[in-house]
């Protein structure tokens, strides 16, 4: 299995993640496609400069999809790992999407398990 890297500051999101991942079909698909029940929300992480351009080859790859319902648009999953924790990406499929962010999901609160805030820096190891 080949791993990225991408390093990041978190940032606050304007809610659209948690309301996608309250959806039943999202919340069984990434059951069914990742393993676990995700947490409500998503950790915004805006990407370096440096690892943007490594974001292609996620869409590039497209290994796992949320196949939406009417009124939704797609997601590409992907599994990953902050800290050796299993956590999984979401990359929605949505016009004007940011090239530079990405979602990242886990059954558990993100910020609250490595005690995270605006600002801080991270590092994700995503599986292609």
């Amino acid at each position: 299995m080949k791993k990225i890297e991408f390093v990041g500051t978190l940032f606050t999101g304007e809610g659209e993640g948690k309301k996608f991942l309250e959806q039943p079909w999202v919340d069984a698909q990434i059951q069914e496609k990742l393993g676990f029940k995700a947490h409500s929300g998503t950790l915004n992480v805006r990407l370096s400069k440096d690892t943007t351009k490594l974001r292609e080859l996620l869409v590039k790859k497209k290994t796992l999809e949320i196949l939406p319902s009417p009124g939704y648009g797609r997601g590409l999953l992907f599994k990953a790992w902050i800290a050796e924790t299993e956590c999984g990406i979401v990359v929605p499929q949505v016009e004007k999407y940011p090239d530079n962010m990405l979602e990242v999901i886990a059954p558990f609160n993100l910020r609250e398990r490595f005690q995270l805030r605006n600002g801080s820096q991270i590092r994700i190891v995503v599986a292609i």
